[in-house]
């Protein structure tokens, strides 16, 4: 685990059991059972600069705790495995990939993936580095892998919610010494577990259901690999991409109800996409845990919740928009996993290759029966 204090969750406990007491400090009469923040850009530090706290961009005992919690989601009962938390998920996808290429390199990105991953893309080549695409579904990134760096993979992928088999890429990878890191946003580490996988990093961000309450930005990366962490942290260093203390300590405070959160906002989801199954005026309609969904077969091999999003297409731009307006219970809002649910005409922003009608649903935590009938009421109302 990452410095700090020691979990004690293990890997013989079930994940609701992990997540209550994940990262959490031995008991200490008087003192709370989660520490509060510590704001501290300096420490007292006479003499030789040793121990783990010395300035405030490089340690903080609020984040090695919010680290430590999350090392043992992602791989409960470990020893090795290190995870940093950085000030936003593109943080963490930026100090990966650039702490791990090089000009000259070859990485390989999904074409499908987070509508920022273009801007990294140009990035990248404007450093030197040759990026090569292909989409999640069918594994296509295989295609392209022949010599690179790092493979980057995001399963289920956003928005589409396409499913790759990662242990199969993961070992073509590593059969030629290629780094893999999967982005597990979406997931979660209570719905899949990269390093279980394979991959060489878990990356995610936090801000999302992990964490579940829309209040922070947070993003962090984990691997069993010393020496690949230590660059990433020396990219920490230089670009200074910190949490804050009091958004470490709300992550950390958060993740006591992941399982919870999870449990239901899966549930919610499934009911939800079932009840659009039957609907005419949608198409497209994706969902991970839908038995007939093309990513379930591969999805149920690797992932042990399907997540809290749903997507689907109407007709037209028109009538996405008047649905989204008719919604009473779900607000129009961008990112997802919050235990308020949220919609959006996802075209809106321009970064997806998605149809006019494509609608991202983010189901949340309300009961199952209210939300199906705000949205079959909403898909009414809209028609007309």
């Amino acid at each position: 685990m990452s410095s700090g204090d020691a979990g004690t969750a293990g890997a013989g406990y079930g994940d609701g059991t992990r997540a209550v007491r994940a990262g959490l400090p031995e008991p200490v009469k008087h003192e709370p059972t989660l520490p509060g923040p510590v704001f501290a850009a300096h420490y007292h530090l006479p003499g030789e600069p040793t121990g783990p706290y010395a300035y405030g961009r490089d340690e903080n005992p609020t984040w090695s705790r919010l680290e430590c919690a999350i090392g043992e989601l992602e791989a409960p009962g470990e020893d090795g495995v290190e995870t940093l938390t950085f000030a936003s998920g593109m943080a963490a996808i930026s100090a990966v990939l650039f702490s791990q290429l090089r000009a000259g390199d070859t990485v390989v990105l999904p074409a499908d993936g987070y509508q920022v991953l273009p801007l990294v893309r140009e990035q990248l080549t404007a450093y030197g580095i040759e990026v090569r695409t292909a989409p999640t579904a069918g594994d296509a990134q295989l295609g392209v892998l022949d010599g690179a760096r790092l493979l980057w993979i995001e399963s289920p992928s956003n928005p589409g919610l396409d499913v790759c088999d990662v242990r199969r890429l993961v070992e073509a990878a590593h059969a030629q010494d290629t780094l893999v890191a999967v982005d597990n946003t979406l997931a979660t580490p209570l719905g899949q577990r990269p390093l279980e996988l394979g991959a060489d990093f878990s990356v995610a961000s936090g801000t999302k259901m992990l964490t579940g309450h829309g209040d922070l930005l947070l993003g962090y990366v984990s691997s069993r690999n010393a020496r690949l962490m230590t660059s990433v942290r020396r990219w920490r260093k230089i670009v200074g991409a910190i949490p804050g203390p009091m958004e470490a300590w709300l992550a950390h405070r958060s993740l006591a109800t992941l399982h919870l959160r999870a449990d239901r906002q899966t549930a919610n989801a499934l009911a939800v996409a079932e009840a659009l199954r039957g609907r005419p005026e949608v198409t497209g309609l994706r969902y991970p845990g839908l038995p007939d969904d093309p990513s379930h077969k591969v999805a149920a091999q690797q992932m042990r919740r399907f997540g809290c999003v749903v997507s689907f297409t109407l007709p037209t731009r028109a009538r996405a928009e008047r649905f989204l307006d008719a919604l009473r219970l779900v607000d129009d809002a961008t990112s997802f996993g919050g235990v308020r649910s949220t919609a959006e005409r996802r075209g809106r922003w321009g970064g997806d290759a998605v149809p006019e009608g494509f609608i991202r649903l983010s189901v949340g935590a309300e009961d199952p029966e209210d939300l199906v009938a705000d949205v079959l009421r909403a898909l009414e109302e809209s028609a007309h």
